[in-house]
């Protein structure tokens, strides 16, 4: 059983940072005894980019560009990656037709039947229901039918609207066999309250339903892009560590490397994190965090996007 809310509160309000990244860590050692740290290679794709502009009309996925995202998709599987995570325009261009979007995700599939399709937030997947005029499991059940793999593990504003949809897409991806990962963004004007609210239903849908495979918290974007004014390295470590002790029914506890630096994710792995998330591509960087995990004191595995097999180097 995971920490209370009581003592998760507690831990927010802790000056004993120490101390609370010992507790994290030593949930992280009854859980994960092995010693590795595991990441998976992604390639992020920007749908509009990839396919130059071309525009979505009626069922067609693209108009004579669809063969460009395939390109893309294809020179991902070529230098190494396990999934590609697909990034639409917006919720306009996903649900200007009813069976494009459904082509886009089998035409990729026919072609490159074992990489693994992550893409749609829940909020776009609430969208396209909308447009297909379809519950969230109808949609989840054509979506999944035409080859998608997961849905992308985006946090919500705890502070804003959003959170019971999200928690509701979630519970019908999961209800199709999905695993999927449970993000969550911190360091935007929610209280200490919310934020423990969010690791409550968190661990109660995962009583309910087994299918988060990881739970990911992600510091919010600093105020006018200024890292002073953003959310401190202090801050991100405890948001991880009380994770860690909270959700000690997820099995896996990301600290990505790409949002709050290498020092930071090595000092993560210390504070209850077992995973460092997706290793993108296009930007390199996989020996660096390779080496950031040997010399935290483990020993790195690259896995596939499910949480399965695993490589270790």
């Amino acid at each position: 059983m995971g920490i209370s809310r009581e003592r998760a509160l507690d831990c927010f309000r802790s000056d004993d940072l120490v101390g609370i990244g010992m507790e994290a860590d030593a949930v992280r050692r009854r859980l994960h005894p092995e010693g590795v740290v595991s990441y998976a290679m992604e390639c992020g794709i920007d749908c509009a980019t990839a396919m130059d502009g071309g525009a979505v009309t009626g069922n067609n996925p693209v108009v004579g560009c669809a063969h460009r995202l395939f390109d893309a998709v294809g020179e991902a599987v070529e230098t190494g990656a396990a999934g590609v995570r697909l990034r639409f325009g917006g919720e306009r261009e996903l649900t200007a037709g009813t069976g494009w979007l459904e082509g886009l995700l089998r035409g990729i599939k026919q072609r490159f039947p074992a990489v693994w399709i992550e893409s749609l937030s829940a909020a776009e997947v609430v969208a396209v229901a909308g447009a297909w005029g379809l519950g969230l499991r109808e949609t989840m059940a054509r979506l999944t039918d035409a080859g998608l793999d997961s849905i992308a593990g985006d946090g919500v504003d705890l502070a804003g609207g959003g959170v019971a949809e999200w928690f509701e897409v979630h519970r019908a991806s999961h209800g199709m066999g999905m695993r999927t990962v449970a993000g969550m963004v911190f360091g935007a004007g929610e209280t200490l309250e919310q934020r423990v609210e969010w690791l409550q239903a968190v661990r109660g849908l995962q009583e309910e339903t087994g299918g988060f495979a990881a739970f990911a918290p992600v510091a919010a974007a600093a105020p006018g892009g200024r890292d002073l004014d953003g959310v401190t390295a202090v801050e991100r470590l405890k948001m991880l560590a009380i994770a860690r002790m909270f959700l000690d029914n997820v099995e896996n506890v990301q600290a990505s490397g790409t949002a709050q630096g290498l020092k930071v994710l090595q000092m993560g792995l210390r504070f209850g994190a077992n995973d460092v998330g997706a290793v993108r591509l296009e930007g390199g960087g996989e020996e660096d965090v390779r080496r950031i995990i040997r010399d935290a004191g483990f020993r790195p595995a690259e896995r596939d996007m499910a949480y399965r097999a695993m490589m270790l180097g």
